[in-house]
């Protein structure tokens, strides 16, 4: 039987509070040797994602709907074949009624010389702030250009396709830097957090513990 104060079952409480690729079985699995390799995503909740680099390869964006027991939400699918990451943060409030509101957070890659890496990462968000570059180092060779904007989701380069007839636009590369949004669902073919640190803190006021 799962200890509850009120209504917080510490069972649910601990599988609500992870974000993304904070998820429990896998960081067991995975920290060995620090991947983790999987699908991941928060069910029915918002959590905050931060980066301070992201330089990635093949980029697409397109639009979709991801679908939970909170319902249905519109996001954008921002999709790269490889991310390198400079300092990553994810966070996640739950509140846990008479306990107040608690803040999980995942923070990695914070040293220059271990930047965290992930192979066919794709993020389903509807908020994102950052400066973004897009362009085709190669574009010399391959004649490609550095973005195509508004092409159809069906056809983009690289392992992400949306819809059919959807607008989507994609890059050769990508640079962004100072990112900093709101996601429903993050999944990666791998997810290599060198320097992986998670932490659980108590919020006496809404951003309290999380990424910004």
């Amino acid at each position: 039987m799962s200890q509850t104060y009120g209504k917080t079952s510490w069972k649910r409480f601990a599988l609500v509070m992870v974000p993304s690729v904070a998820a429990t079985a896998a960081i067991g699995v995975g920290l060995a040797n620090n991947a983790l390799a999987a699908s991941f995503s928060v069910s029915g909740q918002q959590f905050k994602v931060s980066v301070a680099d992201l330089d990635g390869t093949n980029f697409a964006q397109y639009g979709d709907v991801d679908s939970g027991p909170a319902g249905a939400h519109p996001i954008a699918v921002s999709a790269f074949d490889h991310a390198t990451i400079q300092k990553l943060c994810q966070s996640v409030p739950t509140n846990l009624g008479p306990l107040g509101t608690w803040v999980l957070k995942l923070n990695a890659g914070d040293d220059p010389s271990k930047p965290v890496q992930a192979d066919n990462l794709m993020i389903g968000l509807d908020s994102l702030n950052a400066d973004a570059t897009f362009d085709n180092p190669n574009a010399a060779n391959d004649g490609k250009a550095g973005i195509n904007i508004g092409q159809d989701a069906s056809t983009l380069a690289g392992n992400a396709k949306g819809r059919v007839g959807g607008f989507g636009q994609a890059a050769p590369h990508a640079h962004l830097t100072g990112v900093q949004q709101t996601a429903w669902s993050t999944s990666a073919g791998t997810f290599k957090l060198a320097g992986l640190h998670l932490s659980i803190s108590k919020a006496d006021k809404p951003g309290d513990g999380e990424c910004f």
